[in-house]
Order: C-alpha cells, then structure tokens, then sequence
C-alpha cells in the first residue's frame, strides 16, 4: 500500500486548499484514514480521521474550519481546509490503518503518505 499526498500549496490568511491522498490497492474501503501535521521543530500532530465507515472526528484546533471525506470509488481521502491560519502552517501526512484509533493517535500507524506543504501567510 503506497500513499501519495498533494494539494498543498501557499494561501493568505482566511483562504482555503483542499488536501487529496491518494491510496493505492484494493483494500481502501477497509481503513480508517488520517490527516496530521508536523511544524517546524515541533513533533507530528493530529489534524483529522475519518473511519472506514465514514465517521468523521477532528482536532478541537480545527473543528468548524476542516472538512475530512472520502472517496472509496476513487481511493482517496480530501481534507478541505478552510478559514487559514497562520499557525496552520505545516507539512501535513496522510495516514492509513485499519485501526481507527491508530489513525487518531499516530501510534503504529500501517501505513505514512510522504507529506505535502501548507503555508499560510498572514
């Protein structure tokens, strides 16, 4: 299983970018997917999951400005950022487990797509 992020990008403060993460193999529908962020010299945060059954949850800095979905016939995972801070700055990972709270904590996650960049200026 291999995971390809991309759809990160530089935006102004209260812009939007939407994050894609693309899964390959026959089994997507089955894991539970996450979306994390690392800053510079910070360690790596949780963002956003959604589980195999679409259920989604979020980290309280986000709630109301992220939307986490998925789609199984395409293999894919979007996080839709919205309202962006400054602070949301960061390079941000996509996850896959078949474990939903592997993808909520970080811990012995399956699977690590290699990460896309998001600056927001202010």
């Amino acid at each position: 299983v291999q995971l390809q992020a991309s759809g990160g990008g530089l935006v102004q403060a209260g812009g939007s970018l939407r994050l894609s993460c693309v899964v390959s193999g026959r089994t997507f529908s089955r894991y539970s997917m996450g979306w994390f962020l690392q800053a510079p010299g910070k360690e790596r945060e949780f963002v956003a999951a959604i589980s195999a059954s679409g259920s989604p949850y979020y980290a309280d800095s986000v709630k109301g400005r992220f939307t986490v979905s998925r789609d199984n016939a395409k293999n894919t995972v979007y996080l839709q950022m919205n309202s962006l801070k400054p602070e949301d700055t960061a390079v941000y990972y996509c996850a896959a487990d078949p474990r939903f709270l592997e993808v909520v904590t970080g811990r012995g996650v399956d699977y690590w797509g290699q990460g896309t960049q998001v600056t927001v200026s202010s």
